[in-house]
């Protein structure tokens, strides 16, 4: 390869990398070289060579869900910039499948895992064997020695909720979480919720707390439709995602109920959906961006060679606002 190019290994190198520190011109040339003779990296003989893959897993639940989809496609972008690849790593949730995940550690394949539990603990993440750097997302507590990166749920739910109640609402429902056991993240963002309405004055109700079966739109429809139908009312409602808030939306127009001028609505993530549904929704957006880069940054400074306890740090966070609660009452 090197020969073919007229050029040294290590430029070979830096090019098959993405490294940024390299001329058009000289790229352009090494490129050329790679097409004419079909190279394809070997990973096994990278990690022989330099101990290295240039491979990093990312693990969670389920890719089908858009915030997962997202996250993916963010720290791909980032790890790419970096000169690494992404494998891609489904647990469907369940502790079987991340016990999995983390004790494979992809059988060497990878040189480090970005991973966000969706029910493993902190106790038995700090018991697992891994023998590769581990950076964890999400709002499940972490090991002291092992770096996470989170937003702030209850802050941005509190924000959330404060925004309906700053326009006017005074009855305000929260819906998406799970039955009949809540995760740490709708934990987390009922805790939120429930500090504004106290913060104004107003009472926590438990008829105002809408479970759905599990995180989908049509679970949220249903549910919410079934709440209204027994004649729950609210004139605000939090959703714990965007995909309740769109199963809501759709359960309030089958009842005629108009949207924002009788119920406000703001969902969670800010998923590409949100600004096209009709009315658009307001949402609380993490993000992505810098929370994939830090994520990428502290697994790569692991890989590196740094040892020292667990960072553990937030991301940041704004409040889309859009039609479906918009910034000024109308």
């Amino acid at each position: 390869m090197a020969d073919h190019a007229g050029v040294s290994m290590k430029t070979v190198s830096n090019v098959v990398r993405n490294y940024a520190h390299v001329s058009p011109q000289m790229r352009e040339r090494v490129q050329r070289a790679i097409d004419e003779l079909g190279y394809r990296p070997n990973i096994m003989g990278r990690r022989l060579a330099t101990g290295r893959t240039g491979l990093l897993a990312l693990a969670f639940a389920d890719v089908t869900l858009p915030y997962f989809a997202e996250l993916a496609r963010v720290v791909a972008d980032e790890a790419e910039r970096r000169g690494y690849r992404v494998l891609l790593e489904q647990t469907e949730g369940t502790i079987e499948g991340e016990r999995a995940v983390v004790s494979a550690g992809e059988s060497g394949l990878v040189d480090g895992m970005i991973f966000q539990p969706s029910v493993m603990n902190s106790a038995e993440l700090a018991q697992s064997r891994i023998d590769i750097p581990l950076v964890v997302l999400g709002e499940n507590a972490a090991p002291l020695t092992v770096d996470r990166i989170m937003i702030d749920n209850v802050e941005a739910a509190r924000a959330a909720t404060e925004h309906l109640i700053s326009l006017g609402r005074r009855r305000i429902a929260f819906a998406g979480h799970e039955a009949p056991r809540p995760t740490r993240t709708s934990t987390l963002r009922m805790a939120g919720y429930q500090q504004a309405l106290e913060d104004a004055g107003l009472t926590p109700d438990p008829e105002l707390l809408i479970s759905t079966l599990s995180v989908s739109a049509g679970n949220a429809v249903r549910a919410v439709g079934a709440a209204l139908d027994a004649g729950v009312r609210f004139d605000g409602l939090v959703c714990r995602d965007d995909l309740a808030a769109i199963g809501a939306l759709r359960a309030l127009q089958e009842r005629g109920i108009r949207v924002p001028e009788d119920v406000a609505i703001t969902g969670w993530d800010n998923t590409p959906m949100t600004a096209v549904t009709y009315p658009s929704l307001s949402t609380v957006a993490p993000d992505m961006r810098a929370l994939a880069a830090r994520a990428v940054e502290m697994l790569l400074e692991r890989v590196g060679g740094f040892d020292g306890m667990g960072r553990h740090e937030l991301a940041p966070f704004s409040l889309v606002t859009r039609e479906s609660a918009p910034a000024l009452a109308l």
